[in-house]
């Protein structure tokens, strides 16, 4: 049988439904997705809830790139420099996600504790159907050739999977000190791919423990600002 690749195209919002399934049935195999919700019986749909969120803000601030069957998604951001504060963003899950919100404002505020603040592209995300990792290496492939073609490197977070045994470690990621989640959650890996011909180890912070509390929630609304993923 001939091997046919997947065609890779951006998304649009016509793609959010579909991808929405497709990000939530991926994460919902990793134990963060308890640590988020940790309601069984309402998990699946917060976090169907939480991967809408999150495409239609990669859709308006980055790029959201998938395949024409909808196996995969990745949402990437460029970062010229450090992103703006996330109080809009932190509003948007309230809104979104009710009562479910402050666990996935405390993934946020992790995550932006982090952040690299050399000019890199950010992978926020990536999901694919179950059997599908060679979709999900395909769309990571085509970005790299963006990234490669701008000399900038890429940062990424993985939870649930030792990173060395990951679609990311054949594609030139490397592992970095990890984030341990809590209250009592799981490990979240940081990935690094160098720019080419850059090798130097030492462009992400110290292994770091950032307190739960670090971006409360605000009860009252707060202005539009630019998207944060």
């Amino acid at each position: 049988m001939r091997h046919v690749e997947a065609v890779i195209r951006q998304a649009t919002a016509d793609d959010v439904d579909a991808l929405s399934s497709v990000m939530a049935d991926a994460l919902i195999t990793r134990p963060v997705s308890t640590w988020l919700v940790a309601d069984a019986a309402k998990r699946r749909d917060v976090l169907r809830c939480w991967a809408r969120l999150v495409l239609t803000q990669g859709l308006a601030h980055g790029q959201v790139d998938t395949t024409d069957d909808h196996t995969a998604a990745t949402v990437w951001y460029p970062r010229p420099e450090p992103p703006p504060p996330a109080a809009a963003w932190m509003y948007d899950l309230q809104r979104t996600l009710g009562s479910h919100a402050p666990r996935f404002a405390l993934l946020h505020a992790y995550v932006d504790a982090v952040l690299p603040h050399t000019p890199h592209h950010y992978l926020a995300h990536l999901a694919a159907r179950p059997g599908q990792s060679g979709a999900a290496r395909a769309l990571l492939t085509s970005y790299h050739r963006r990234l490669d073609a701008e000399g900038l490197p890429a940062h990424a977070e993985l939870s649930g999977v030792w990173p060395r045994e990951s679609v990311f470690a054949r594609l030139g990621f490397e592992p970095r000190s990890p984030v341990l989640l809590q209250p009592g959650g799981p490990v979240l890996w940081r990935l690094w791919r160098s720019a080419p011909g850059d090798r130097r180890s030492a462009r992400l912070p110290c292994r770091m423990r950032a307190h739960r509390f670090a971006i409360p929630l605000r009860r009252r609304a707060v202005p539009a600002s630019p998207g944060y993923p």
